[in-house]
C-alpha cells in the first residue's frame, strides 16, 4: 500500500490521534476513502439561506444566526433547554426536548450557528430539534460567497471536539496531501453517460466552486452506488443463465382444453405473460421471472394455465403460498380446471393427518401427483419430486431467501416463477428484482366492476353501519379493519376486541360478527377465514392480518378505521379484498384524523384503483425501506442515491453495469479488475445476500 492510498487510515491525518481515531472508527471512518465518502447532509449558499423576519409557520429553512441567551426550563415531564438566536432581522426560539444534558454544553453566547428545521409559532417563529452546526467566521457564506458544506454530527462526536471545521479541515489535508484518487470507469463509459471523474466528483460534492459542479458531483457519485446494485443484479442473472434445466417445448392437451372451456376472456395483458412464460419456459436455461399484477387482474388463471403447460411436458409443478388458507383457497381453484383433464393436484399443509400425507409424498416421488400447492410444508426434507419443472412462489416477499431455495433444490434447476400483488414502481423493480425478468399483468378483467371508494367522517358511522345491514339482507358480507401499529400492539389489538365486542353485542346483535388477529393461534384464525368464505359470519372484524390471503367474492363491503394510519399499497391490498364477485363493492376509509398529509394520501385512494399509481405515490412517501418492509430495508444502503428520484440514473447505470458483465461476467479483464475488487471486497456482504436470493 502507498503512503498516499485511499486505503490509508485517517490516522495519516494531522491531529488525528487514538482516541479520535476511535471516536471518528464507530462512525464508519477508519480510512481515508471513507472520509471522502463521508458526503455532506446539506449545504449552506447564499440563495439558501432565510432571514428570521421571513420564516412562516410550517415551512422548513435554513438559517443563520448569534446565540443571544441559551438556558434549561422546568416543565412538568423534566427539563427543556432553549436557546434564542438573532440575525439583523429578528429573533428565534430553538428547543430541545431530548438530549438536554448534552445539548447545552455545545453553546456559547456569541457563537454563530446555522440551522436547519421546521418553523413553528409560539409568540413568534420557533423550532423544535433542529439540525444545528457552529459556524467560523470563515463558513458564513453570505460574507464569503462560497458554498459550505455541513456535514453528519452525532453529539459524541460534537463533543470530542470533532465538529464541521475538524471535518472540513480533514478532507482539506486528504486533497492537499496529493491522495490519489484512481479512476475505476473506462473512459467509454465516462463519456457515453457524461459523467465528471471520480476525483473530481468527490472534490466538489465536499468544496463545490458553484451549484452546477455540485450537481455534477452528484450525478457522478449516485451513478456510482446504482451501477454497483446493478453490477450486482446482472452478476446474479449471468450466473443463473448458466444454470441448464430442461427444455419444455410441448404445448401439450391440457392447457388448450382448459382455455378453451374458459367462460371468460383472458386480457391482452394475461396473454401477454403466459406467452412470455411460454418463451422462457421453452429455453434450456432456468427462467428467473416475477409476475406482477394489481389485485384482481387474474394473476391465478394465468398460473393454472403455466401449469397446464408445464405437465404437459410431463414434469411437475409446485406452488407454495404464505397461509393455509390461501393454499387451500388456491386448491380448490385449480381443481375447478385440473378436473376438467385429469391432472392430479394435491393439498399438503402442515398440519395433515399422517395417513393422508404419505399417500401424498409417495405420489410426488413417483410422479403420480403432477402439481401439488401448499405452505412452507413444501420444503420439509422429506418431500421429493420425480421431476420438479416448475416452482410457483405466490406473494414471494412473504417468504425468506432460504425458504425459495430449499425448494428449488428440490429439482434439477427447474424454472422459476415469483407472483405478487403489490405492484412496484420500475425503479423499484429493477433495483430490487433486477435479477428477475419482469411481467405485468397491467389491466382488469373487462367485467370486473371497480371497488367504490369514499372518504368519511366517524359521524357518519350510524349510516354505514345501516348500510351494512342492507347488505347482509340481501346475503352479502362485510369486513371492518382495525390497525395494528408495532410501536402500540397493545392498546391497537385492545381496540379491535372492544370493536368486536360493541359491534356484535350493541350495533349488529342479530348478525353473526367474527373476530380475527395476529394474536391468535394458526387453527383458530383458519376456522375463522373459512367461516367466513362459507357466509357463517356476516360481518368479520379483523387487524391487517387479512391483507393477504382470503378471496371471498360475496365480500362487498369493506370499512378501514383510522385509514390515515396505513400506507397506501397497504390500504390498495386491503381494498382489493373485496369487489372480487359480480356485485358493486365499497371501501369506506375513515378518518379520524384531519392533517394534510393524511388527508392528501386517503384522497389518492378515493380518485384511483390503479395499483401501480398507488405504489409510486407510496413510494415516495414512505421510502423504500418502509414500501418494503423492515427486513428488507437494509438492502438499500444508499449514502447519496435515492431509489425515488434516480429513475434516469438507474436506468443508464443498469445498462452499464449489464453491458460490463455480458462481456466479462467474472470481471478478470484488466479494465475491469479495479470494479472487481470493489465488487468483491467492499460489496461483499451485499453480494452474499443477493447471489442466493
Amino acid at each position: 500500500m502507498s503512503d498516499n492510498s485511499l486505503s490509508s487510515p485517517i490516522s495519516k491525518l494531522s491531529g488525528i490521534g487514538s482516541r479520535k481515531g476511535s471516536i471518528l472508527h464507530r462512525h464508519g471512518i477508519s480510512l481515508i476513502q471513507d472520509l471522502l465518502y463521508y458526503f455532506p447532509r446539506r449545504y449552506l449558499d447564499r440563495t439558501s439561506i432565510t432571514p428570521i423576519r421571513k420564516l412562516e409557520k410550517g415551512m422548513t429553512a435554513n438559517l443563520i444566526g448569534k446565540v443571544e441567551t441559551f438556558g434549561e426550563k422546568s416543565i412538568r415531564r423534566g427539563k427543556i433547554f432553549q436557546v434564542i438566536i438573532s440575525d439583523e432581522t429578528g429573533l428565534l426560539n430553538l428547543t430541545w426536548f431530548n438530549g438536554v444534558r448534552f445539548i447545552k454544553k455545545l453553546f456559547k453566547i456569541g457563537d454563530h450557528i446555522a440551522i436547519h428545521g421546521k418553523v413553528d409559532w409560539y409568540n413568534g417563529p420557533s423550532i423544535t430539534h433542529p439540525e444545528f452546526d457552529k459556524l467560523y467566521p470563515d463558513d458564513d457564506p453570505i460574507q464569503t460567497g462560497i458554498i459550505v458544506p455541513l456535514y453528519p454530527l452525532t453529539n459524541e462526536l460534537r463533543l470530542n471536539g470533532i465538529d464541521q471545521r475538524i471535518l472540513r479541515k480533514m478532507v482539506r489535508e486528504v486533497f492537499r496531501l496529493g491522495f490519489i484518487i484512481p479512476e475505476f470507469f473506462s473512459k467509454s463509459i465516462i463519456k457515453k453517460y457524461k459523467l465528471i471523474s471520480r476525483e473530481q466528483a468527490l472534490n466538489q460534492i465536499h468544496f463545490a466552486d458553484n451549484t452546477i459542479n455540485l450537481n455534477d458531483a452528484r450525478r457522478r457519485l449516485k451513478f456510482e452506488e446504482h451501477f454497483f446494485l446493478q453490477l450486482l443484479m446482472a452478476h446474479r442473472k449471468k450466473n443463473i443463465e448458466l444454470l441448464k434445466t430442461k427444455a419444455l417445448r410441448n404445448i401439450g392437451p391440457y392447457f388448450h382444453t382448459i382455455s378453451e372451456e374458459l367462460n371468460f376472456e383472458l386480457t391482452d395483458a394475461q396473454k401477454r405473460v403466459i406467452k412470455q412464460v411460454h418463451q422462457d419456459l421453452k429455453k434450456k436455461v432456468a427462467m428467473n421471472r416475477l409476475l406482477q399484477g394489481d389485485v384482481g387482474s387474474g394473476k391465478t388463471i394465468v398460473s393454472v394455465l403455466i401449469t397446464a403447460l408445464v405437465v404437459g411436458n410431463n414434469a411437475q409443478v409446485a406452488i407454495m403460498v404464505p397461509t393455509e388458507v390461501l393454499a387451500s383457497q388456491h386448491y380448490e381453484y385449480f381443481l375447478s380446471f385440473l378436473n376438467k383433464v385429469n391432472i392430479p393436484c394435491a393439498l399438503l399443509l402442515g398440519n395433515m393427518k399422517k395417513k393422508e400425507r404419505q399417500s401424498i409424498l409417495k405420489g410426488l416421488k413417483s410422479g403420480k401427483v403432477p402439481v401439488i400447492i401448499g405452505t412452507h410444508a413444501l420444503i420439509q426434507d422429506d418431500v421429493k419430486f420425480r421431476n420438479l419443472g416448475l416452482v410457483v412462489v405466490d406473494e414471494q416477499h412473504r417468504f425468506g431467501v432460504n425458504q425459495r431455495l430449499k425448494l428449488i433444490q428440490k429439482g434439477l434447476n427447474p424454472h422459476f416463477l415469483a407472483m405478487t400483488a403489490t405492484p412496484i414502481p420500475r425503479t423499484l423493480s429493477i433495483t430490487y428484482h433486477g435479477d428477475m425478468n419482469l411481467s405485468i399483468i397491467d389491466e382488469l378483467p373487462k367485467d370486473r366492476l371497480p371497488v367504490i371508494t369514499k372518504i368519511v367522517d366517524p359521524g357518519r358511522l350510524k349510516k354505514i353501519y345501516a348500510f351494512i345491514k342492507k347488505e347482509v339482507e340481501s346475503k352479502r358480507q362485510c369486513i371492518i379493519i382495525y390497525p395494528l401499529i408495532e410501536e402500540s400492539q397493545k392498546s391497537d389489538l385492545a381496540a379491535a376486541v372492544e370493536a368486536h365486542h360493541k359491534l356484535s353485542k350493541i350495533i349488529f346483535p342479530n348478525l353473526n360478527v367474527g373476530l380475527i388477529h395476529g394474536k391468535m393461534k394458526s387453527e383458530e384464525k383458519d376456522k375463522v377465514m373459512l367461516d367466513f368464505s362459507k357466509n357463517k359470519i356476516n360481518v368479520l372484524v379483523s387487524t391487517t392480518v387479512i391483507e393477504v390471503g382470503i378471496d371471498v367474492p360475496n365480500a362487498t363491503i369493506m370499512v378501514i378505521e383510522h385509514a390515515e394510519r396505513f400506507g397506501l399499497t397497504q390500504l390498495h391490498q386491503l381494498r382489493g379484498r373485496v369487489g372480487r364477485g359480480p356485485n358493486k363493492s365499497y371501501c369506506i376509509l375513515v378518518r379520524r384524523n384531519l392533517a394534510v398529509a393524511a388527508q392528501s394520501r386517503l384522497k389518492i385512494m378515493q380518485e384511483t384503483n390503479n395499483g401501480f399509481d398507488i405504489a409510486n405515490e407510496d413510494l415516495k412517501i414512505r421510502g423504500p425501506g418502509e414500501y418494503f418492509g423492515i427486513k428488507q430495508s437494509g438492502f438499500f444502503k444508499f449514502k447519496i442515491a435515492n431509489i425515488i428520484t434516480d429513475g434516469l440514473i438507474v436506468k443508464d447505470a443498469r445498462t452499464a453495469a449489464f453491458n460490463i458483465i455480458e462481456n466479462d461476467s467474472s470481471l478478470i479483464k484488466k479494465r475491469n479488475q479495479m470494479l472487481r475488487d470493489i465488487f468483491f471486497v467492499k460489496y461483499s456482504d451485499q453480494l452474499k445476500e443477493i447471489t442466493f436470493s
